[in-house]
């Protein structure tokens, strides 16, 4: 029987493990599922050594928590403030479970969806400052792979790249100026992680299909979420570039939200049947447990995982 990181090694690189990996991004019904919440971690470096030390084997233990209790194979340490904080939290977990799990963090360095204040800026620099903007998202990329590799030296195994960029009616950049403004730059930072011996999975919500190929061009070794409110099909992600990347996903989290019990059923069973051939693939929502997702319908999805989840 493998442990959790095994079965993530294999399907990270398009094999097929003894059964489905499965994770989530993030987890925010702690509170619901085990009645506690992790502690935060906006203030590290104003604690004391002994209130580092407590934050982190607090945090570290209700990561394990989750992981354990939903046979989570990656654990990505999205609750916390900053480097030297991630890499105690990770080094906490190490000391209780080994090396049982994957560990991730952030890594991306490219451009994304502006927010509304900068959205007009951002924009109008794309034309008016052309060349800046490419240098900059060179830079930011330059940076990042200079800045990263302390986690891979401390023990962690790899990055979630969280830059979206796509909406519903598709992604915020045409074609041809995505190529230009994100593909060059996410290519060279998927390859100087991968240099570090990283492991590398690509999450955008929203529907990537018109640049589909520009991501698996990139090679990641995963993509992440597989979105269906914006009208991706698993399938059809599968048929196009299942043998270039894992996938990851993908149970629609409208239906998770709103939908019926039978909603939720066919949405995880649509997921996992058209992911799980041949391997390649990771169970799980379309995003994450967000905020206010009933713990009882996560659960139900969950259990549609465990009737197929072995191969």
């Amino acid at each position: 029987m493998m442990t959790p990181k095994e079965r993530a090694v294999e399907a990270l690189s398009l094999r097929q493990p003894d059964e489905v990996p499965t994770f989530e991004l993030v987890f925010f019904a702690t509170q619901e599922a085990f009645g506690e919440e992790f502690e935060p971690t906006g203030e590290w470096d104003d604690l004391s050594d002994a209130k580092q030390e407590a934050l982190a084997e607090h945090n570290a233990q209700l990561y394990v928590k989750i992981a354990e209790r939903y046979n989570y194979s990656i654990i990505f340490l999205s609750r916390a403030h900053d480097a030297e904080c991630r890499i105690a939290i990770g080094k906490k977990i190490r000391e209780m479970t080994g090396d049982n799990y994957m560990l991730v963090v952030h890594g991306d360095a490219t451009y994304s969806i502006p927010d509304g204040n900068t959205m007009e800026e951002f924009f109008v620099n794309l034309f008016e400052k052309k060349e800046e903007m490419i240098r900059r998202a060179a830079d930011m990329v330059t940076h990042a792979l200079e800045r990263n590799a302390i986690y891979i030296d401390n023990g962690i195994d790899g990055f979630a790249l969280c830059a979206d960029y796509c909406y519903n009616s598709g992604p915020f950049l045409s074609p041809p100026m995505f190529r230009e403004f994100i593909t060059q730059h996410l290519q060279r930072l998927v390859a100087g992680y991968k240099d570090m011996g990283a492991w590398v999975i690509k999450h955008t919500d929203g529907n990537i299909m018109p640049v589909l190929d520009q991501l698996a061009e990139c090679e990641p070794h995963a993509l992440h979420s597989l979105d269906p409110m914006a009208g991706v099909d698993i399938a059809e992600v599968k048929r196009l570039a299942g043998d270039k990347m894992c996938l990851m996903g993908n149970v629609d989290c409208s239906k998770l939200q709103t939908g019926t019990e039978d909603d939720v059923i066919a949405s995880a069973e649509y997921a996992i049947k058209s992911g799980k051939p041949g391997g390649g693939y990771f169970f799980c929502t379309s995003n994450c447990v967000f905020p206010g997702l009933p713990l009882d319908r996560y659960e139900l999805m969950m259990s549609v995982y465990e009737k197929y989840k072995k191969y």
